[in-house]
């Protein structure tokens, strides 16, 4: 029988070292080496294991990591250190006031050029404290104000990231003891479908990842924060016995030998140059990470010359905290505009009291649709969160609700379209409010402006304020009327002069001569952007063809989804459409597609793409069909049969950084297009 128990609990040592590795290998390198199945396998045979001879389970088993019942409140833990803030800089002068302040105070010999300094992208989580005693983990505090924190030992051992035993791999005895500081986040992709599923369940959603993480581990259950997609980054070594760390550097190398998760974009810098280029690229790169990051961390790589230099409040000298611009901030939502888009969509915008996002003054935010506004319950007369994140128009996360008055005003949209008075109607699948009045004024303006842009019709020289003041003055009424514009009428205009007046016609005569898919472009059918009308033009090389085509035939072009076809289908049904087709017949603008005598050309022939992001003009979907026309073909992960990762506004960091590693090319959509156009 003695014999027997000791044969299952070597077994279940093995499983739990087996495991524990794994997990290492996944959560902290994301280089698994068996498959997921396998994985289970393990955990599986382990389980019933501590579930026949319970005598076996320790702290530090993988199965522990589920989850405990939930506790009356979180005891208070003291740090064995000040859990110290660190002093922010906001530009780059700042940054060289903090390296010429402690110059002055460097111990005895010591010259500023003999510094070296670790650098690493400042996360924005929330920061916790690990404490190890033997190598088991046996706590995990927040920093709490710095001296005492809280206990989430239970909500911490949920993270799978976090090891529960070091050294994860042999690599001599751990220290007796070890207290680690480390930043807990939530990363965006997880953050973002984490979102979806509670939407979906009617439960509470986060303003942002650091909000998410922040309320994950302060659970007083411990089984809600297992649920959470959460992960963690260690930088700074609090305590340690049996062991002398003497630089940053070296504290960050021996984190990683004992298994924590490391930030791999840490650098370590021999001038103070290099510091500030590390800043200026990094405010630039933060679009491309998957996890928030609010600055960058500089820290002198000496922990001696650290510890001479002290702290001045609650804030060492040794290191600063360079900020990004916030992303966010909250201000009063004094109304909601409703403007009509190109397409005819009504599109309700924040008007705020003026705030600082992301370093410009923001004045107005977009809200989506209605639908929207309400799921988030937002109202006019909130306090609100505006966010700003890259070259993004600005947005409203949500009400803060706390700082209600009672005064605020549910938001309806209009029945009458504000522009024309027309009524406003709501597709049934959709969730966009249309006004379908082809002369509505404020429609007009963008769509002849749409109409003579340069990915439409490009009439040179034609843009958004000459749009306004030909459609105010009554010179174009519809797109058609560019090609009966008389240069008398022209010349009385405000800005135009002999030669002006002749370079815009000659401009316009011009235009009558683009392609088919040009002009389907042009007429701003809705979801008919250029890659699709280029495929209709395939399928139908004539505008008649097109305008008597089917819905169904329409759907069965590949590329051309239902929707799209309904779309097209049901513009070219109105009589009011197909006079402007007639006018623009009589004006001479060409209907039909050339015939194309040279077999077509495909310059992307033998090419592999992954697309990554968002591009300027077209839906990913229509990059890959316009790829493929061109001969390439395109993957959905990259690899090293990847030519090019063609990289967008917003893209992943899975792909991006696969691309960085392995070397792959990446370009953006201009180069695409360019390598399509010179071949």
């Amino acid at each position: 029988m003695a014999d027997e128990l000791e044969k299952v609990r070597k077994r279940i040592e093995e499983l739990r070292k087996e495991i524990n590795y794994h997990n290492y290998r996944y959560y902290v390198l994301n280089s698994p080496v068996i498959s997921d199945a396998e994985y289970d396998k393990l955990m599986r045979e382990l389980r019933e294991l501590e579930e026949a001879y319970p005598q076996f389970i320790t702290p530090d088993s993988p199965t522990q990591r589920v989850g405990a019942p939930p506790a009356e409140e979180f005891a208070k833990v003291r740090h064995p250190r000040p859990m110290l803030s660190l002093q922010d800089a906001f530009d780059e002068e700042e940054l060289r006031a903090w390296l010429k302040r402690i110059s002055k105070l460097l111990p005895e010999g010591v010259r500023p050029e003999d510094l070296q300094f670790v650098v690493e992208p400042k996360i924005d989580g929330l920061t916790v404290v690990l404490t190890y005693e033997d190598g088991l983990f046996v706590q995990g505090a927040t920093r709490g104000n710095g001296v005492e924190g809280e206990d989430v030992t239970a909500n911490l051992k949920t993270i799978r990231s976090i090891p529960l035993r070091i050294p994860v791999s042999p690599d001599g005895p751990p220290p007796r003891r070890l207290v680690v500081r480390g930043e807990a986040y939530m990363p965006i992709d997880a953050f973002k479908e984490f979102n979806r599923r509670q939407a979906e369940l009617g439960q509470k959603t986060f303003a942002n990842p650091r909000n998410a993480a922040a309320g994950s581990i302060r659970q007083l259950d411990s089984r809600i924060t297992a649920q959470r997609p959460l992960s963690i980054f260690t930088y700074a070594i609090v305590d340690i016995e049996d062991g002398r760390i003497e630089t940053q550097w070296e504290a960050l190398q021996y984190l990683k030998r004992m298994g924590f998760p490391v930030n791999p974009d840490s650098r370590l810098l021999d001038n103070f140059e290099d510091v500030i280029a590390y800043c200026r690229e990094w405010m630039k790169k933060r679009d491309l990470l998957n996890y928030e990051v609010d600055g960058v961390v500089i820290k002198i790589n000496s922990l001696a010359i650290q510890e001479a230099l002290g702290a001045v409040g609650n804030a060492p000298r040794g290191a600063v905290a360079f900020k990004f611009p916030g992303r966010e901030a909250t201000t009063k939502l004094l109304d909601i505009a409703v403007n009509v888009g190109r397409t005819g969509t009504l599109n309700p915008i924040a008007i705020l009291e003026p705030v600082e996002v992301g370093g410009v003054i923001v004045e107005k935010a977009a809200l989506h649709n209605e639908e929207d506004i309400h799921r988030k319950d937002i109202r006019i007369g909130d306090t609100v969160i505006v966010r700003r994140a890259g070259e993004v128009i600005p947005y409203v996360v949500g009400p803060v609700k706390e700082l209600r008055t009672g005064e605020e005003r549910i938001f309806h949209m209009p029945k009458a379209c504000p522009a024309c008075g027309e009524p406003v109607v709501k597709p049934k699948d959709e969730v966009a409010h249309y006004c379908v009045n082809a002369a509505c004024p404020a429609q007009l303006v963008r769509r002849v402006e749409y109409f003579a842009s340069r990915g439409a019709m490009d009439i040179e020289g034609f843009g958004s304020r000459l749009a306004e003041q030909f459609v105010k003055t009554g010179l174009l009424k519809d797109v058609a009327d560019f090609y009966y514009l008389k240069r008398e009428d022209i010349l009385k205009l405000e800005g135009f002069a002999e030669k002006s007046t002749d370079n815009l016609l000659a401009a316009i005569e011009a235009s009558k001569d683009r392609p088919l898919w040009r002009l389907i472009t042009a007429l701003g059918i809705r979801y008919v952007g250029p890659i699709v009308a280029q495929i209709l033009t395939k399928h139908y090389p004539s505008i008649d063809a097109l305008m008597n085509a089917t819905k169904e035939e329409l759907e069965a072009i590949e590329g051309i989804g239902p929707r799209i076809a309904e779309s097209v289908a049901e513009w070219f049904s109105r009589p009011r459409h197909r006079q402007i087709i007639e006018k623009l017949r009589r004006a001479g603008v060409r209907m039909e597609e050339k015939v194309e005598v040279e077999e077509a050309r495909r310059p992307l022939e033998g090419l592999t793409f992954v697309i990554t992001g968002t591009l300027p003009s077209m839906s990913r979907e229509e990059a890959k069909t316009l790829i493929e026309r061109h001969g390439g073909k395109v993957t959905s992960s990259v690899s090293r049969k990847t030519d090019y990762l063609v990289v967008g506004e917003a893209p992943g960091a899975a792909k991006y950084n696969k691309a960085r590693e392995l070397g792959v090319p990446m370009i953006d959509e201009a180069e695409l297009l360019r390598m399509i156009r010179e071949g």
